[in-house]
Order: C-alpha cells, then sequence, then structure tokens
C-alpha cells in the first residue's frame, strides 16, 4: 500500500533524491530509545481536531498574531490521535540529531515500534488500518501558518507528511506482513526540529488521555514552571481547539478533567469566581466574575525538577 502524492512536496522535498527501495531492519531510525518528544508549536497550537469522527469543515484559528487554516483531506482532517504518529516520528527525528547524526528528514520506522510506543500491547488487524488511515489523513490535511520555524515562514499550503509509503511482504500462504514504514515530514515540521530545539518530552501516561486532556497536558506543559499560570475558560476553549463543544459543555468538560485528575505532572482547577475589571457605558469600572483555569505542577513533579537541577 502507497500513499503518495508528489503535488504536496515543497521544492526542497520535490528536488530530494528517491528514498531507497530495499530497507534493512539496521537501516531504520527505530526503534525509539527513551521518552516521546513533541515540537514546542505542535504542543501549543491547535493543529488537531479533538474527534474521532471524520471532520470535513475548514478549520481557522486566529489568536494573539498567530494564524492557522486547515483544509481537510478527502476523509476528513487529522486527529489527535493521529497527531501520535508526528509525536513518533518528531522524537525518532530528534533522537538521531541528538546523536550527532547527520539527517536528511526521511524516517523509516517498524510500526510495531510505533505501536510499543503509544501502549498498543498486542496491535490487531483493526489497529493496522487506522494507522494506514492516519497516514492518509497526515498526508491530505493541508495546513497554512504565519508561524515561523527555522527563521522561515511558509507562505503557502503544507501537510504533515510529504511523502508516506507502507510497505508489505507477501507470504505464500498469500498474507500480507507489514515491514516497515517510510516517511518524509514536511519541511516546516522538520526546520522546527533541526534548527529550533524546542523539544519537550511527553509523559508515557499522555497515550491513555482522552483528546481534551491531552490538549490541557500539552498547554500546561509548555506553560507551567514550578508556579501556577491562569487562563480564562475562553481562551483555554479557543487555544485546545475544541470545535464542537459549546462553552457551557466545554466548561462541564474541563471540570471533569479537574475531578478525575488524571494529567500526568499537573493539576488543574476551575475557578468561577475570579475577577476582571470592565468599563461600563456610564464610565465605571464592574467587576463581574468570570471562569479562569488554573495550571500547575503536582509537587511531586516540582521536587523532582528541584532535584534534577541541583544533580
Amino acid at each position: 500500500m502507497i500513499l503518495f502524492n508528489p503535488s504536496k512536496m515543497g521544492p526542497s522535498m520535490a528536488n530530494a533524491p528517491a528514498l531507497p527501495r530495499q530497507i534493512s531492519l539496521f537501516d531504520m531510525d527505530s526503534p525509539l530509545h527513551g521518552k516521546v518528544r513533541g515540537e514546542r508549536s505542535i504542543m501549543d497550537f491547535p493543529f488537531f481536531v479533538l474527534s474521532k469522527k471524520a471532520h470535513f469543515e475548514p478549520i481557522e484559528y486566529r489568536h494573539e498574531g498567530v494564524s492557522i487554516d486547515i483544509r481537510p483531506s478527502a476523509t476528513g482532517v487529522a486527529t489527535m490521535w493521529d497527531k501520535e504518529i508526528i509525536l513518533y516520528v518528531a522524537s525518532l527525528l530528534a533522537q538521531e540529531l541528538a546523536h550527532g547524526v547527520t539527517h536528511s528528514g526521511d524516517v523509516t520506522f517498524a510500526a510495531h515500534d510505533f505501536f510499543r510506543v503509544t501502549g498498543v500491547a498486542r496491535p490487531s488487524k483493526r489497529d493496522y488500518q487506522r494507522f494506514a488511515d492516519a497516514l492518509e489523513r497526515l498526508q491530505g490535511t493541508q495546513i497554512k501558518t504565519n508561524i515561523e520555524t527555522g527563521n522561515k515562514i511558509d507562505r503557502g499550503w503544507f501537510s504533515w507528511l510529504s511523502e508516506a509509503q507502507i510497505e508489505y511482504e507477501k507470504k505464500a500462504n498469500g498474507d500480507e506482513v507489514l515491514r516497515y514504514v517510510r516517511v518524509r515530514p514536511c519541511a516546516w515540521l522538520f526546520r522546527a526540529i533541526q534548527r529550533d530545539q524546542r523539544i519537550y518530552h511527553y509523559h508515557h501516561d499522555y497515550f491513555r488521555l482522552g483528546a481534551i486532556e491531552r490538549r490541557i497536558y500539552e498547554i500546561a506543559h509548555c506553560y507551567c514552571g514550578p508556579g501556577e499560570i491562569e487562563i480564562g475558560l475562553e481562551d483555554l476553549h479557543r487555544k485546545i481547539g475544541s470545535t464542537t463543544a459549546s462553552m457551557r459543555k466545554f466548561k462541564q468538560l474541563v471540570k471533569e478533567v479537574q475531578e478525575e485528575n488524571r494529567l500526568p505532572d499537573y493539576e488543574i482547577v476551575v475557578d468561577e469566581s475570579a475577577k476582571t475589571v470592565r468599563t461600563d457605558a456610564m464610565g465605571r469600572n464592574r467587576q463581574p466574575p468570570r471562569t479562569v483555569v488554573r495550571m500547575r505542577a503536582k509537587p511531586k513533579t516540582i521536587s523532582r525538577t528541584i532535584e534534577s537541577a541541583a544533580a
């Protein structure tokens, strides 16, 4: 099975040499050693939809000077579960670059290692089909953003994967066995990993979380130090990228995240009595209550951070 669309390749990708046809286990970038790593921009901003249900509407994000436009593929916009592949590929790239390897950007890996890292102990035929569908959405989803990487801004549209291929081996009995996966991440993401190097480790329990929990964890991971941060519920709704939930429903979901307290390393508190100063039509200052979400590292996380810094 091959997923390939040369029309989506940027100029630098189009001129790159063809990927080799024969791959041995020694040529692979996997297995991944250590923690999953994510690039700051794809952790901070809502590039992926939260629902597993296919989303076919274009998405626009505008906030504090950042613009993101997303167009769906024929099978919908890439989801938070499809993002697992991007995180895994980014982790392999960061791993190679950290060891001083000169990397072309092409990544070859074994699917069973991806499943190992993301917590799928015994992948089924359905898991492999979902994996192939995710690659297709990642290659088909189109993104345009003014977020720069490597001191460059891509003015046009790009896909998460400029190229993706799954190589199968056919057995004597007619069964097909997946041998390896070969992908080429977009130049925008490769520059971010190679040049900007704003790489964050993910907790291994991240893959056990639901979509909103994952986004809250990512935002907390971006901004929480040893102290506490506060974000208005409306801003959090926008930043998470919840395209379907009403504010009332979203507040309920965030409260459930607080009550269940399943986020690794971080905890949140929903405060519905915060005050904000506003001037009314008569020029008088008013302080109507508003809902804010406070995020902070769990005590044991702070202790580990201090111990790590002292080591």
